[in-house]
């Protein structure tokens, strides 16, 4: 991509106009989510470019590379676009947009599954009753949780998010010695909960028990029918409070979505383990592609 077009850091101010583009996406992965940018920018070295009609976004750590650009992907004339030209490596790229550009490039173009970065979809449903064989062990900590604790769960507030940042930085501490990507991963939830009351996007829950916070989750609306969750944490000295928190949280929304992602695994073959563990309904599929 010619490397005199200009582009910005992503604010606050223009999450706005972000969030207008996004809505005319035909699939949109947890990745492009505003929150999701946001938080990462600093980590990933992110920032954005608004052109014809898209947002273009590209990475520079570790390593330069670009994004999928965010917008009506159906309404691009490809080939067209001078930007696109030469040679032009994307990660994170939706299955949909990876189709229409494998037609469109054709004789040109080399795409790779990106496993690694699929997002796994749950249904809402299922996860809020926990019901049959499959979620049985799940169903259990459940209950262990409910009739064990006197707790409260509430919808979160920009009031109580000094709290939930106090049960983070607790959550952060007890971690003797935290990988580089859960000290990057602290970084991204401090950036989006210290700004949650300007992100018009976010919704969010927390648990307490005897008044004191011991889980919370951070959620984003992705579209008209999922909610994508960022962020979840617990006080694993509360048993079942994973399944607690994940439960009354989605029970919450009454309704409001069929669908839940809870991103991608990243490789983590732990994080791997426990994604499928709660038996995902579909995965959005992902590729990193190299325009030649």
């Amino acid at each position: 991509m010619n490397t005199s077009f200009v582009y910005e850091p992503i604010t606050l101010e223009r999450q706005v106009d972000y969030m207008s583009v996004l809505g005319t996406c035909p699939q949109v992965t947890s990745d492009y989510a505003y929150a999701n940018l946001y938080g990462w920018s600093e980590h990933y070295g992110l920032s954005w470019r608004f052109a014809h009609n898209m947002v273009w976004i590209k990475q520079t750590l570790p390593r330069e590379i670009h994004w999928a650009p965010v917008g009506d992907w159906t309404k691009v004339d490809w080939t067209a676009l001078p930007c696109l030209n030469g040679p032009m490596r994307f990660t994170r790229v939706p299955a949909a947009l990876a189709r229409i550009w494998e037609q469109a490039f054709a004789g040109r173009i080399r795409m790779t599954e990106a496993r690694d970065h699929f997002d796994y979809v749950y249904s809402v449903p299922e996860l809020v009753e926990l019901k049959g064989n499959k979620f049985h062990k799940k169903k259990n900590l459940l209950n262990q949780f409910e009739k064990s604790y006197m707790f409260e769960y509430s919808p979160m507030y920009a009031e109580c998010v000094e709290e939930v940042l106090d049960m983070q930085a607790e959550w952060h501490g007890w971690q003797e010695h935290p990988s580089e990507a859960l000290v990057a991963e602290n970084q991204a939830i401090c950036r989006v909960l210290k700004d949650f009351d300007r992100m018009r996007c976010l919704m969010g829950g927390a648990m307490r028990v005897d008044g004191k916070v011991v889980a919370y989750t951070v959620g984003e609306c992705l579209g008209n029918s999922t909610v994508v969750i960022h962020f979840e944490k617990g006080d694993t000295r509360f048993k079942g409070v994973y399944q607690a928190i994940n439960k009354h949280f989605l029970a919450a929304q009454e309704g409001r979505f069929a669908l839940v992602n809870r991103e991608q695994d990243l490789g983590d073959e732990g994080l791997r383990k426990a994604k499928l563990s709660y038996n995902p309904v579909q995965f959005m599929e992902k590729f990193d592609v190299e325009l030649l």
